[in-house]
């Protein structure tokens, strides 16, 4: 006979997860920070949001009552009419409706204009080596610390003489070299961030720079020219200094102009005020909304690579 063999016991012990458990209450935490966050957020958009719904419910009220009670008093009486909209765009002391369209004459090619060069300027400079791109670069750069109104009397001068006051092209000309630097800057930095291995490709198959700035760059810049666009259009529609400056005249002269213009001679009409202050901001508006997506993909390009 044999001994038994002794049998071997291991006792197993559990400990908890604390890991886990300290895990589990740090996403807790967060997910309260996050809760709080997201209600200040909302209660500042909605202070934000009161003015504009004040000046909207404004605009569509009658003169009298207007005159009579704020715009909060408007659910005990509710009267609306769209008076005050065809007055202000179609009356012959306000007349917005050509102001209206002098802006759309304004801002479109002020935006065309500078983005087109800015786009060449920044190829060169990201993918063409010649001797002192770097100081160029710097150069056009630090334009951007020069004061805009430094600038006005001195182009007023130079447009006169050379005989465009009067005219769109002073606008133009001021809006796209006031947001050339910037934008220069900006598709500088996310042209650079393009893979080398695309450019080298495409001379190794015998491409030129031409075919690689259409072919290549542009398409994958869409979306900061896409933002950047965005932003240039919002800052030359809502532009009162250089509009006021330059389009002096009422055929050139921006919708900002005639609002500026009615709310310093006429501040007694609010209703007349209320209507152009938001026929002023439709645009923008829809502008902001319709493009959010390239707004948002715009300045998130370039942020990670992958």
């Amino acid at each position: 006979m044999t001994a038994a063999e002794p049998v071997i016991t291991r006792e197993v012990t559990t400990e908890p997860p604390v890991k886990k458990v300290k895990a589990t209450e740090g996403s807790i935490a967060l997910r309260k920070k996050s809760g709080w966050a997201s209600a200040f957020a909302a209660l500042i958009a909605i202070l934000w949001t009161i003015p504009t719904v004040g000046l909207l419910i404004t605009s569509f009220r009658p003169q009298a009552d207007i005159r009579a009670s704020g715009w909060w008093t408007v659910w005990q009486d509710p009267q609306f009419t769209l008076k005050n909209y065809e007055q202000a765009l179609f009356s012959g002391t306000t007349n917005l409706s050509s102001y209206f369209v002098n802006s759309l004459v304004i801002t479109i090619p002020a935006v065309l204009i500078p983005i087109t060069i800015a786009c060449m300027a920044a190829y060169g400079f990201a993918w063409m080596k010649f001797r002192g791109v770097g100081f160029l670069f710097v150069a056009v750069f630090a334009l951007q610390i020069v004061p805009l109104q430094v600038t006005l009397v001195p182009l007023l001068t130079i447009f006169v003489d050379a005989g465009l006051s009067g005219t769109f092209w002073p606008i133009w000309i001021a809006h796209s070299i006031f947001a050339l630097p910037l934008a220069i800057y900006l598709l500088h930095n996310f042209m650079s961030e393009l893979p080398n291995e695309l450019v080298e490709a495409a001379k190794v198959d015998g491409a030129g720079h031409m075919t690689i700035f259409f072919r290549i760059m542009v398409p994958l810049m869409v979306p900061a020219i896409a933002a950047f666009s965005i932003f240039q259009f919002l800052w030359v529609w809502n532009d009162l200094l250089v509009g006021l400056t330059f389009g002096a005249s009422p055929d050139v002269a921006p919708l900002t102009v005639r609002v500026a213009d009615l709310a310093g001679s006429r501040g007694s009409q609010w209703h007349l005020l209320s209507a152009g202050a938001f026929i002023s901001m439709v645009v923008p508006l829809i502008v902001f909304l319709g493009f959010q997506r390239f707004f948002v993909r715009g300045l998130l390009a370039g942020s990670v690579k992958g």
